[in-house]
């Protein structure tokens, strides 16, 4: 079985073509695990009106942030494989195929990525090589190549990644360390996503970082703490 984790936050305008690619790649056993952090723009009507069964809604009592609502979602999924998604891009065919052999001998992948602008105009044909994406712990730390729309990893595996310390900025990098620690991760090198970038990302992976040197030592510094101690 597999779970399709999605954090959402006033993602209405790209959220139904982003289900409609999931949607279509997965068994009738299947679910999409939708946790929403207080949107205000129409997304918790049109999840709510879904009208697909596997589609499973937890919305946040309070606020969390990007890294509690994907905590959320991660917390109520169910199925034996975990598939991190954004609410604004968009799968290819053969994304959830592809990631499920790669995890018949791996606890995590990580694959490719077509880079987009909001209307699917492409801006770069291959994330991995705009960051120059490759294993190694303190690769990672220094710039982060573990994008969450561009993971899947067995669930067995998040004994070794919840809760997620209060102190980290991103999800997916904490995932990312701690399968270099802990795992054994295969990188597929076929884009299987449009990766979209625009002003109302929640995120800002792969832009060039609005951050003091302060804040990029700071937050790095209390990464590493968490991913070798905790």
């Amino acid at each position: 079985m597999v779970s399709v984790c999605i954090a959402t936050y006033n993602g209405a305008k790209y959220l139904k073509e982003q289900l409609e690619s999931i949607l279509c790649q997965l068994t009738e056993s299947d679910e999409v695990v939708v946790s929403d952090d207080g949107s205000c723009d129409g997304t918790v009507e049109l999840i709510r009106n879904y009208k697909d069964s596997r589609i499973h809604f937890f919305p946040n009592e309070r606020r969390k942030g990007i890294v509690g609502n994907f905590e959320n979602a991660l917390l109520n999924a169910s199925g034996e494989y975990i598939f991190l998604a954004d609410q604004d891009d968009v799968w290819f065919p053969r994304k959830v195929q592809l990631c499920l052999k790669g995890l018949e001998s791996n606890d995590l992948v990580l694959h490719d990525a077509v880079v987009v602008d909001s209307e699917l105009n492409v801006l770069h044909d291959s994330f991995f090589t705009l960051r120059n994406v490759r294993r190694g712990l303190w690769r990672n730390l220094y710039m982060n190549g573990y994008i969450g729309c561009c993971m899947a990893f067995r669930k067995e595996f998040l004994k070794y990644l919840l809760p997620f310390p209060a102190n980290i900025a991103m999800h997916d990098m904490w995932i990312g360390l701690r399968s270099e620690l802990k795992g054994e991760v295969a990188f597929i090198n076929t884009p299987l996503i449009y990766y979209r970038r625009h002003c109302d990302n929640a995120s800002f992976t792969g832009e060039k970082s609005r951050l003091s040197i302060w804040d990029k030592f700071s937050y790095r510094f209390n990464m590493l703490r968490n991913v070798l101690f905790q």
